[in-house]
């Protein structure tokens, strides 16, 4: 006999339609998220739902969908979003599923705030200078690993001193995923999408050093979130260095590549070579590999 409270089976539903997401769209963060321990399993593709529905909105309207459109769709996602953190659910299965993971591990408005104020920012800039971007790979990412780190630490008694601790950690791996995106999708996202991320880098004619200075970038980010992996959570740490070594092959793989070419061609890291990555992590037990040192090939 189930003892289940009837309302218990919209949040296996609403957590399932969460799983589905991640699975459908990333294979990348959906092989690294399947190396969590369970109920962390479950609050990081809670997290990644919601994000990704965001992305959704901004990258890829319906084709009767115009910027303001997308603006008033973003805004209703935030507005149902941010009204769900405080009631506690949502008829919004991806909104509830998320809203049941921040509230059980301390996700705030202080995190979802700055996160849509930059998936706006693709609605309505289309030309990045520095402050900007770091404005904006803060709200995009950096918060992204913020709230990853929330779900990894929930269950910890000193939740709070610890997040304290491995913060900047956090964020210079979600830094360092957004800037592998950059650099890998810069033809798409400057030709289909109209938008200049990356300073320096003109995708008529993009400059090998303005290449290069962009993955030291990544690569210090990647050695400065390497510090920080093994001290999380043993639920949490070979997911974790598997999706840090899997970006710092794909930073290797761009490097080898020249700008020009990766501009009309993907980067990828085949499925056998993810594997490979995945299993290295486990035996290194989530110690993170060693990157090559800046402008030195791999």
């Amino acid at each position: 006999m189930d003892l289940a409270a009837p309302y218990e089976r919209y949040d296996r539903v609403a957590e399932a339609s969460a799983a589905l997401v991640i699975t459908s769209y990333s294979s990348s963060f959906g092989l690294a998220s399947r190396l969590l321990a369970d109920s962390i399993r479950t609050d990081v593709r809670n997290i990644y739902a919601l994000v990704r529905v965001a992305d959704e909105i901004v990258d890829a309207p319906r084709p009767d969908q115009d910027g303001r459109a997308r603006r008033v769709a973003l805004d209703e996602l935030e507005t149902e979003t941010h009204d769900a953190l405080d009631r506690g659910s949502s008829t919004n299965l991806v909104v509830h599923a998320f809203v049941r993971t921040a509230r059980r591990t301390g996700i705030d408005t202080s995190l979802t705030r700055p996160f849509f104020a930059s998936m706006r920012t693709d609605i309505d800039r289309t030309d990045h200078d520095d402050a900007s971007l770091a404005t904006y790979i803060y709200g995009s990412a950096e918060v992204v690993g913020l709230m990853c780190l929330r779900a990894f630490l929930a269950a910890e008694p000193d939740r709070d001193t610890r997040y304290d601790e491995l913060a900047v950690g956090a964020r210079h791996l979600g830094a360092a995923f957004q800037k592998v995106n950059f650099l890998r999708d810069f033809g798409v996202d400057c030709g289909d999408l109209g938008r200049r991320y990356l300073t320096g880098l003109d995708p008529k004619n993009p400059s090998e050093a303005a290449w290069v200075r962009w993955l030291d970038d990544i690569d210090k980010d990647l050695a400065a979130a390497a510090e920080t992996i093994p001290r999380l959570p043993r639920g949490s740490r070979i997911a974790v260095c598997t999706a840090h070594d899997l970006f710092a092959e794909l930073s290797t793989r761009l490097r080898a590549t020249p700008a020009a070419h990766a501009a009309d061609n993907r980067v990828r890291v085949p499925t056998p070579v993810k594997a490979r990555i995945a299993a290295a992590a486990a035996w290194r037990r989530g110690c993170p590999r060693t990157l090559p040192s800046e402008g030195t090939p791999a």
